[in-house]
């Protein structure tokens, strides 16, 4: 080649040539429909597990949330007092409870879904948390009210017992007798992913969320970390 004549730019070096396959072709339509549903698959699995974890998190708020005392009477069960404590408390601890378990959810998402940051770790955790709100509403209110409802329909009037924890703060309602949307403090879990995914995004060294360089920060003594171009740290 003369030296005003440019070389030809090599199919190595164009930036396309990284995502092609060894062959030289282009990607099948299957590979490409299983590169686009893997994120989503990857986020309904999640999505799936911190359902699932609604389960404990349901057997922790019926530990701790008070029972309510009530009486037995002819027309049914009473409160022992007339305006009891134990409803509200009931409400305030799933609120903590269901608070603190989007906190943890988010940060497992963000730490075990390196190559997955971004929406599909919010979507995920969004959804799980919801779903595992849920979960844990139905399973703890459940816990004790068999025997509640048995002590209601044989005890002799004047018996005094105790109402298992339920939410007065939230619950589920049904647009068009169809879709459930949760609302009250069953939104809670959802919040506590998205705000704190959010700010671990916000706070992440690297704008592209993708995974960091092995060897952590901040560099080994004597060594320096390079990223690439089309990748640099925040400042």
């Amino acid at each position: 080649m003369s030296p005003d004549t440019p070389e030809p730019e090599r199919a190595d070096d164009r930036p396309d040539a990284l995502d092609r396959p060894s062959g030289g072709g282009m990607p099948s339509t299957a590979d490409q429909v299983t590169a686009r549903g893997r994120p989503a698959g990857i986020a309904l699995g999640a999505a799936l597990v911190l359902t699932g974890l609604g389960a404990p998190l349901g057997l922790l708020w019926a530990a701790v949330a008070p029972g309510t005392p009530v009486e037995k009477t002819a027309r049914g069960a009473i409160y022992v007092t007339p305006q009891p404590e134990q409803p509200i408390a009931a409400d305030g601890w799933f609120s903590v409870l269901g608070l603190g378990f989007g906190v943890l959810a988010a940060i497992a998402l963000w730490l075990l879904l390196r190559r997955r940051r971004g929406p599909v770790g919010l979507l995920a955790g969004t959804l799980g948390g919801l779903g595992g709100a849920v979960v844990a509403w139905q399973l703890g209110r459940r816990v004790g009210l068999d025997t509640y409802h048995r002590l209601l329909a044989t005890a002799p009037d004047g018996t005094a017992f105790t109402k298992p924890a339920d939410l007065r703060a939230g619950g589920v309602d049904w647009y068009l007798h169809v879709l459930p949307v949760p609302y009250g403090n069953l939104l809670l879990p959802a919040f506590g992913v998205a705000v704190t995914y959010t700010l671990l995004a916000g706070w992440s060294r690297w704008p592209s969320l993708r995974p960091e360089p092995d060897g952590g920060w901040p560099p080994p003594a004597g060594g320096e970390v390079s990223s690439a171009p089309e990748d640099p740290p925040a400042r």
